[in-house]
């Protein structure tokens, strides 16, 4: 990929994480949502697996983009 496309998908990625950290703090922070245990113990777990990728993919762009010195 040019350094072009990878500052392109590196801005997609972190304004995906960006979308699900404000998803996540709504859900369990600013809401009344009624949930059981179960359940939101589920969501926590995917939604620190889907960060964790996230940003394993950013840093992986991040060393490719410093690597080719655009970074």
């Amino acid at each position: 990929m040019s350094p072009e496309e990878l500052a392109a998908e590196l801005r997609k990625l972190k304004e995906e994480l960006c979308d699900i950290e404000d998803m996540h703090s709504f859900t369990f922070q600013k809401t009344s949502v009624h949930m059981g245990a179960e359940k939101a113990d589920s969501m926590q777990v995917e939604f620190d697996e889907e960060c964790r990728e996230i940003k394993a993919k950013i840093e992986r762009i991040e060393k490719a983009l410093a690597a080719k010195g655009a970074l």
